[in-house]
């Protein structure tokens, strides 16, 4: 296929390559995926780099520059020029769909030498004089927290608000792209969690920094989603061939929607959705899935479905999400608890797994068992976005 039906040349740095949408994207990295596989020295895999320059999401999903700058399509047939060079590829983290398996593998790369990076050390240095926001118009705690220690455990610097909804100007009635253009003035990134799904793209169209996701409503909560998959590949050594039940709020949950579409990246892996009948997954996820060969199945019977799995991850009902419902919500609550019965059908290498925080949809007496990787799981949060941190803001 002809390079000028699939790539366009942005003049924002040179002659860049830019993909324009994000199939043309994925294929771009997937023509070139076999350099990172090139070199035995697995440093080098991630300073192997396709300059994608000043790309931002609009409203409809497409990649445009930032600036608006028109894209011309190339009038030779060669592959688009590939720059050695340390930009990462993405200016934002707005969804999973992103996520490239080769950029994957790059960031647990990253991520894994994060793990490695000691106090008062010249690397704990590397985001010194870099100021990060924080910006929550939701509850948090695990996610505001370990993206203010991953900053700081860097060298960086935190701005932070707790409670924007109601304790910032959007209490006045400021709207979300004003705040956004005020705190990209005090800052040199934006993490963000909104109450409405498409806020984070709407923040990312706006600034001109770096803007990450940190949960938009029901929508999706793509670093959550890393840190998951990352968690899935420590825990039981692979990602391909892998069986993983999806438990509790389905409708609502946005971390299982976005691990939903990290794990279509991986071969020959299968999800169980096991849910009450009013938080089903919506169909949109599910069409996904089947639109990339994914298998997928719906079960009401969580005993035999944790018996089959690699992985139960399970989620809490979110009675935020139900407003005045309270009927629909102790409807669904309650109906599906991992506890001493579970484990005792679950093979043994499995695992459990869960976005935190939990209420009673897992007993306390699974903690102890060794399966249990909810908490090592919360821990790689703080790996994944000091990697993260790092990749946005001075690059691999």
């Amino acid at each position: 296929m002809a390079s000028s039906s699939l790539f366009s040349t942005c003049p924002l740095q040179g002659p860049v390559s830019a993909p324009k949408t994000m199939k043309c994207y994925r294929d771009f990295l997937t023509n070139y995926s076999s350099l990172f596989k090139q070199s035995s020295d697995t440093r080098s895999h991630s300073r192997v780099l396709f300059s994608v320059k000043s790309i931002s999401w609009e409203q409809r999903g497409r990649l445009l520059p930032r600036n608006r700058v028109q894209c011309q399509a190339p009038d030779v047939d060669n592959k688009p020029s590939i720059l050695v060079g340390n930009k990462f590829q993405l200016d934002d983290v707005i969804e999973a769909q992103q996520f490239d398996r080769d950029i994957l593998t790059a960031i647990f790369e990253v991520t894994r030498e994060m793990e490695k990076v000691e106090k008062n050390s010249p690397r704990s240095q590397i985001l010194k004089g870099f100021l990060m926001a924080t910006l929550f118009y939701e509850p948090s705690t695990r996610t505001r927290l370990s993206f203010e220690s991953a900053m700081k455990r860097l060298g960086g610097e935190v701005l932070t608000t707790e409670n924007a909804r109601e304790f910032s100007s959007a209490a006045k009635g400021e709207t979300l792209e004003d705040t956004i253009r005020t705190v990209e003035g005090y800052s040199d990134i934006i993490v963000m969690r909104h109450f409405e799904s498409g806020a984070a793209r709407r923040a990312a169209a706006t600034a001109s920094i770096p803007v990450i996701n940190a949960g938009d409503g029901p929508g999706q909560h793509p670093t959550q989603a890393l840190l998951d998959v990352y968690t899935i590949e420590r825990e039981i050594g692979k990602l391909d061939g892998i069986k993983v039940g999806l438990v509790g709020d389905l409708a609502n949950g946005r971390t299982v929607r976005s691990l939903a579409y990290l794990l279509s990246k991986y071969e020959d892996v299968k999800i169980y959705f096991v849910s009450p009948e009013v938080v089903k997954m919506k169909d949109d996820i599910k069409d996904f899935l089947t639109s990339k060969g994914v298998k997928w199945e719906e079960s009401d019977d969580l005993m035999e479905v944790a018996s089959k799995c690699d992985v139960v991850y399970q989620t809490r009902i979110q009675r935020e999400r139900f407003g005045e419902r309270t009927d629909l919500y102790e409807e669904a609550r309650g109906k599906y608890i991992v506890d001493g019965a579970v484990l005792g059908v679950m093979q043994k290498h499995a695992v459990v797994m869960h976005p935190l925080p939990r209420l009673d949809e897992i007993t306390v007496d699974v903690d102890a068992d060794p399966r249990a990787a909810y908490f090592r799981q919360a821990k790689n949060g703080l790996y994944i976005r000091m990697a993260l941190l790092k990749l946005l803001l001075v690059g691999w």
